[in-house]
């Protein structure tokens, strides 16, 4: 069953499954910083307001708002 990214807590793996994005050059944008559909990343830590959330993915760190990652639809692993 596909998660909200934004619903992962610090240390979930998880799979990226679909990137939902309304607009087709914000999609883009999430593509271009790695967040393609079978790539798996790791939850390293949220801010004490819940927003940015930093992922591990490939040889890098990122992080994303939370409306960012409200668009991206994942399976825990």
């Amino acid at each position: 069953m596909p998660l909200c990214f934004k619903d992962l807590e610090v240390g979930a793996r998880a799979k990226v499954l679909n990137t939902k994005a309304v607009e087709e050059s914000y999609r883009k944008k999430l593509i271009h910083m790695g967040l393609i559909p079978g790539t798996t990343f790791e939850v390293i830590r949220v801010a004490p307001l819940g927003d940015p959330i930093e992922i591990k993915l490939r040889a890098f760190s990122l992080s994303l708002r939370r409306a960012e990652a409200a668009n991206i639809e994942v399976e825990r692993l």
